[in-house]
């Protein structure tokens, strides 16, 4: 970026006269200022999420009205009105130079909730669920006139959930729609509001002629909002006619190595997707060779996890001396060194990978911990995840010359590194801890039970177990030492970014505060892009609640892995779960979000071996770990892995490959779905699968329209999903297909692709007359179509 304070750029539009049009540009907001996501009754909008010096704010406005501040300029506070537009501009004027920031008015709606217990007696009912984080405490229902009752205010969508009647948790008896919950059992599906989905407006890149770019769009808008970086163009610079609009980018985009357009649309029935379009200096970008490692968007991560990856230095390897450990809980010998030679050897590089993030290398204790009962054994850190320093490496990993070797040696291949930061909670050893016991929240609640794996009704508490202190980082003095740690990795190793642990246990006050200093201290004085991802389990909203501006880029969508999970995995289970599912992601995070889409990880038991039939989704597969030896069990779970691997390298989002899914590796729950990581002696099937996610990714990197294109569903059926990536002319069509009758599918294409040649990567056979597209998926699982 270049801190260009004030230009003056005289536009000619055709069929209109000249004028000059002032256009600012700063470094006052960093990157793209993510929408705003009002709520139904007032919201509250922490400035320094956007702007990095807020005592240079003048005002705020929405839609022309000014806008109350708090007393120290920090946040904006909006109350809505019914009278809000869906689409709305934020104006905020900093140092005479205004910017725009797009915000959008609540979709919820008041949904009334019962349950008639038919004359039996209960203390108390709850309602779980995906609107409340499976949080009973926050779905309290009320005893009025007979019937338990209340409402919550939730935005149109299904829901599953189950209500919980005293302590047993049932599918709701009145609601005969249910689904399949992955464990055995089946949740209940609420139903908000109508599906407008195909009333939207629908928009999609059409076409570039020299310093303009033409949209199409399908039913009608009632406005649009066309955006160059964090600017709202005005009407001079756009014209639309009945189906599309024309835009012209700004002169000065010349003078950016990377800017964007983005446009957003609305009616009476909703919001439109967004459209993304990256600028070379000023010029749309059409060759995947503009792009780079610091272009989030073609970011495909590895989870390279240390212990278990490769052992590299033979000295280091120290597992705890205590028989109480059995072997799959202690350490393997993976290390630094071993990730540095996979890196110097081309592995990832090979594979297509550009990011590779990195467990936790902080230094762990050297005890035993922990208990599982069957077989007994307690536990090493060997994962990493129970630090005793802040910024010390473990010496059973390394040390600091060797990781900086590492980061050296990936950045020469063009790599990314992200470490793995653990800000939740430290371990009982932790001189801090010993030194400051009140750094840590309450181990027991008032009521005298322990706060231990209360992940939702207190999880800004609660502890991961008893040894395991949760930071009480409520506390600004623990925040800012903390907060500090976390910029010392990123500066002493020249790291890319993060990868944070347990984020929606850690208060957002942490997350601001670290974004904060790394905006100031790194990404805008070094000019280097940085990326920051979560890990939340839990229901959309409370997951998006962190990505924004001035906390994190993206989180894991665990929702997406889940529903892909049931549908890969099953050959019952239909697309249309996994088709509901992602247009919800799409909901809360946009149509181009950095969300990260996995094919499994450390907390999962291995996708292909509930593909093959040798777990079951109903048995305790961490019980199964222990127990027995896991396999692949049908061999036909290879092929059904690709499919899953093929879904998360088309979709909008980040694939993040867990390491050894890319071979196919095998497995129950933790620790189980931790093997060392095997390179040489594959089987066939293994060998095909490891070619197969080359080439998955080898796809994704070359086409734009995955990278940046828009996501139209073309055809979702129970058995059969297909898909379209577009981007102006490029074309990638992705198919789907679980039942093998079926051996032809028709696909209708759009109509502006009627004349465009198409070639299939898998070896089906393909005829494309007009927009017609005929395809033999024979025996594939699936096959990606492009231009």
């Amino acid at each position: 970026m270049k801190n260009i304070t004030l230009l003056l750029l005289v536009i000619i539009l055709a069929g209109c006269s000249s004028r000059q049009i002032e256009i600012h540009q700063s470094k006052d907001i960093v990157g793209l200022a993510s929408p705003v996501q009002l709520n139904t009754d007032s919201t509250i909008i922490y400035l320094e999420d956007y702007f990095v010096d807020i005592s240079k704010i003048e005002s705020v406005k929405l839609n022309g009205k000014t806008v109350s501040l708090s007393e120290d300029n920090k946040k904006a506070i909006i109350k809505s009105e019914e009278s809000f537009p869906r689409l709305m501009e934020m104006e905020v004027i900093v140092n005479g130079i205004p910017y725009q920031i797009l915000c959008k008015k609540s979709e919820k709606i008041n949904k009334p909730i019962s349950f008639d217990p038919i004359g039996k007696k209960y203390k108390k009912v709850r309602i779980a669920g995906e609107m409340n984080g499976w949080n009973p405490a926050a779905g309290n229902l009320e005893f009025k006139d007979g019937i338990w009752q209340t409402s919550m205010y939730l935005s149109p969508g299904k829901y599953q959930y189950k209500l919980v009647l005293d302590k047993d948790w049932i599918i709701d008896p009145a609601n005969s729609d249910s689904i399949d919950n992955n464990a055995g059992a089946y949740n209940s599906v609420l139903s908000v509001g109508k599906d407008m989905t195909e009333f939207l407006p629908k928009l999609f890149t059409k076409e570039i002629e020299g310093n303009e770019i033409e949209l199409g769009f399908e039913n009608e808008a009632k406005e649009f909002f066309v955006f160059w970086q964090n600017y709202r163009l005005p009407d001079e610079f756009f014209e639309i006619d009945d189906d599309e609009i024309k835009i012209l980018i700004p002169e000065n985009a010349k003078d950016f190595e990377r800017s964007y357009l983005r446009v957003f649309a609305y009616n009476e029935h909703g919001i439109s997707n967004d459209i993304l379009v990256p600028l070379n200096k000023g010029k749309v970008i059409t060759d995947v060779n503009e792009l780079s490692r610091t272009d989030h968007q073609t970011l495909i991560l590895y989870n390279a996890f240390v212990d278990r990856f490769y052992d590299g230095k033979k000295g280091n390897n120290k597992p705890v001396n205590d028989p109480e450990i059995l072997p799959k809980a202690n350490y393997f010998g993976g290390d630094i060194v071993g990730i540095t030679k996979k890196i110097k050897d081309g592995y990832f590089t090979d594979l297509g990978i550009n990011t590779v993030w990195v467990s936790p290398i902080i230094q762990n204790p050297e005890g035993a911990y922990g208990l599982w009962l069957e077989p007994r054994s307690k536990f090493s850190g060997y994962h990493g995840y129970w630090p005793i320093s802040f910024t010390k490496i473990d010496y059973r990993f390394g040390n600091a010359d060797e990781f900086k070797e590492l980061v050296k040696e990936a950045h020469a291949k063009n790599l990314n590194v992200l470490l793995d930061f653990v800000a939740n909670h430290i371990h009982e050893n932790h001189p801090y801890y010993k030194t400051h016991p009140d750094c840590a929240t309450n181990l027991y609640l008032p009521d005298g039970s322990l706060n231990t794996e209360r992940w939702d009704e207190h999880r800004l508490t609660t502890w991961f177990d008893i040894f395991l202190p949760t930071l009480d980082l409520s506390k600004p003095e623990i925040v800012e030492m903390l907060t500090d740690s976390a910029v010392f990795w990123i500066k002493e190793y020249d790291l890319d970014g993060f990868r944070h642990d347990a984020t929606k246990h850690v208060p957002e006050l942490f997350w601001r505060t670290l974004t904060k200093k790394l905006k100031q201290q790194i990404i805008i004085p070094e000019n280097k892009p940085l990326y920051q991802i979560g890990e939340t389990y839990g229901c959309p909203e409370l997951i998006s609640s962190y990505v924004n501006s001035g906390e994190l880029d993206g989180q894991f969508d665990f929702n997406v892995y889940d529903n892909a999970v049931a549908v890969f995995a099953r050959k019952n289970e239909s697309f249309k779960r996994l088709n509901n599912s992602i247009l919800q992601s799409f909901k809360y995070y946009g149509n181009h979000n950095l969300m990260g889409y996995i094919t499994g990880n450390q907390d999962r038991a291995r996708f292909i071996s509930y593909a093959g039939g040798e777990l079951s989704f109903d048995e305790d597969t961490k019980l199964a770990g222990w127990t027995r030896e896991i396999g692949v069990g049908d061999t036909k779970a290879y092929k059904q892995l690709s499919a899953l691997t093929a879904f998360l390298m088309t979709i909008p989002g980040v694939p993040v490959i867990y390491f050894g899914d890319e071979i196919g590796d095998p497995g129950g729950n933790d620790p189980d779905n931790r093997r060392m990581m095997r390179f040489t002696d594959l089987n066939e099937n293994e060998k095909l699968v490891k070619a197969t996610t080359k080439k998955l990714i080898d796809i994704r990197k070359k086409n734009l329209s995955i990278t940046f294109g828009e996501f139209i569903p073309l055809i979702t059926g129970d058995k059969i999903y297909v898909y379209a990536r577009t981007y102006f002319d490029e074309i990638t069509v992705v198919v789907f297909c679980k039942d093998k009758s079926i051996k032809n599918i028709k696909i209708k294409l759009p109509e502006r692709f009627a004349k465009t040649e198409l070639k299939s990567n898998f070896g089906s056979n393909i005829e494309f007359n007009e927009n017609v597209l005929n395809i033999e998926i024979g025996e594939n699982l699936f096959e990606i179509i492009e231009n």
